[in-house]
């Protein structure tokens, strides 16, 4: 597989200024992405010459540095990360301890002693140096004087891919990490097993990366959903898996950029490619198949087995050895509970548990999983469904079925990560024209992202406390290449990190349209395969200027 050059020697080679100005004429602020706290602009600049040394001492400092001389060798200039230096032209990098940059925040300087960028940490530095990648022009390697402070608003900004329903390859992973990384994402959730694949190599259980993680055939269009008559398919096997050491490999390079990868394993629900592999798992012991059209399926994790949780504790074992993340994502969500009511397995349990209806038994099910991820020093994540029933102990909600599983679960004082779909589902449909690619439905428009307020106002202050952020999901039933992931995610990537990294008073649509209009270019140098619907907002307003 060919290697993807791409974190920072293939990342950004535009900004929007980068001239002296002239007495007299406006000072133009820079168009950044997201929009900084405070932006303070100069009247000169500085020159970097062919030779810069960037000043790193400590381990954060110097894989910052390295990651910024790949940047800058691409355009010809030799960068040396040391920890000292004579040479005048410098980019110096100090971590530093300044309660008011917070956690991940960053001071960037650009005047006549050169570039300064200080942070609390390894992360601050990092965004401070994607910032610092804006600033340098498309041509020449002069930077503008400048005086930035900046830092995020929510401490959880995420960015999905559902690699399940259509899976894409290490290389292509990596520039999707390069991409939400420079737009100041922090967090990478990897919904890595469903229905229709299972994309995880787990050792102790190779049947399933041998079987569960290829299905026959895929169906075409929206007539290939589950229970649905008339579905046609395309007759090609399709799947394929990410080996641990694949895995270890990207959690290591999404490490060196500060991004968090949490991983998703779905259960009890979600679950036929695994039953595919392994039918003793089921209620009914099979035969199963893995899914080949879309949908939610009644086939799900027996509840009563306890080779079930045997079995899901053995692939966890596996996962919290390849994800140093505080978090594994449990799923929780769309789980039928027919097959429950009567598998006499999951009676059984239920009467033993003294479980009033099969809710709970999701309840318990959830719960036991928890209590397990507990014991390794790991929390759960789950989608709003692991509300119903009792939620978890120590869980974390993931609210995708509007605000109300969120706010119900910030009022029970548990930590929520809001991702409605209305706002934050970047499989729906961005226009209405008939020459859209096929999506799954829905209409959601740049502006409509950039709209988002992921607090809801029915929160007290101190509930809003459990409001951890926000993410944006990509699901992957009607999106089979990397360049359709690209045309779905940006530019709506693009509004919902200043939705989660912006103050929220600063936040102006206009004021983003001008700035994309700098940044679409920053896009098209990276070779991303955007949607170009804003281009006609973004001419029409700079028309209206005119």
């Amino acid at each position: 597989m060919q290697k993807i050059i791409y974190a920072f020697a293939a990342l950004l080679v535009l900004a929007a200024c980068g001239k002296k100005e002239e007495p007299g004429k406006e000072v133009h602020i820079p168009a950044i992405i997201p929009k900084p706290v405070s932006i303070t602009p100069g009247n000169d600049h500085v020159h970097l010459d062919k030779s810069v040394a960037i000043i790193a001492k400590s381990a954060d400092e110097k894989n910052v540095g390295e990651l910024l001389a790949a940047f800058l060798k691409s355009k010809s200039i030799d960068a040396v990360v040391s920890e000292f230096s004579d040479n005048k032209n410098t980019i110096a990098l100090y971590t530093v301890e300044d309660s008011t940059l917070q956690k991940e925040g960053y001071k960037l300087t650009v005047d006549d002693k050169g570039i300064n960028i200080q942070a609390n940490n390894g992360a601050g530095l990092f965004y401070g140096a994607q910032t610092l990648l804006q600033l340098i022009p498309e041509s020449g390697n002069e930077i503008s004087f400048v005086t930035i402070t900046d830092y995020p608003r929510f401490a959880y900004r995420g960015l999905h891919l559902d690699v399940g329903r259509h899976t894409f390859s290490p290389d292509f992973i990596k520039k999707y990490i390069d991409l939400l990384a420079h737009h100041k994402f922090n967090r990478f959730h990897w919904h890595l097993t469903e229905d229709q694949g299972w994309r995880i190599e787990i050792k102790k259980y190779p049947k399933l990366q041998e079987i569960g993680a290829y299905r026959k055939e895929t169906a075409i269009g929206h007539a290939g959903t589950a229970q649905r008559e008339g579905a046609k398919f395309d007759g090609k096997r399709y799947g394929g898996y990410y080996t641990q050491e694949e895995v270890k490999d990207i959690v290591k390079y999404a490490a060196d950029r500060y991004v968090t990868v949490i991983p998703e394993i779905e259960l009890p629900g979600h679950a036929l490619a695994a039953l595919a592999a392994y039918p003793n798992l089921g209620c009914t012991g099979g035969p199963y198949e893995t899914a080949k059209s879309w949908g939610v399926f009644d086939d799900v994790f027996c509840a009563g087995k306890e080779e079930t949780f045997q079995f899901l504790e053995g692939v966890l074992d596996e996962v919290v050895e390849l994800f140093p993340s505080q978090y594994i994502h449990i799923g929780g969500d769309e789980c039928p509970k027919t097959k429950w009511e009567k598998c006499p397995h999951c009676q059984k349990r239920m009467k033993a548990e003294k479980l009033k209806n099969t809710h709970e038994l999701q309840s318990y099910f959830i719960q036991r999983i928890e209590k397990y991820l507990n014991s390794k020093n790991r929390q759960i994540i789950g989608w709003d469904e692991i509300l119903e029933g009792g939620l978890a102990p120590n869980a974390t909600v993931m609210s995708w079925r509007g605000e109300e599983g969120g706010i119900a679960a910030a009022k029970q004082n548990h930590d929520v990560i809001m991702t409605p779909g209305k706002w934050c589902y970047f499989d729906h449909y961005q226009d209405t024209s008939k020459s859209e690619p096929l999506a799954i439905g829905g209409y959601l428009p740049v502006k409509i992202v950039y709209s988002y307020e992921p607090v809801p106002s029915q929160l007290t202050a101190e509930e809003a406390k459990h409001v951890l952020g926000a993410q944006a999901n990509v699901w992957t039933e009607y999106i089979p290449t990397s360049d359709h992931v690209e045309y779905m995610v940006y530019p709506r990537a693009c509004a919902m990190a200043e939705v989660v990294w912006s103050p929220k008073d600063s936040r102006d649509y206009t004021d983003f349209l001008t700035r994309m209009d700098t940044h679409l270019k920053r896009l098209d140098s990276w070779k991303v395969n955007y949607a170009k619907h804003i281009r006609q907002e973004i001419d029409s307003l700079n028309t209206s200027k005119k």
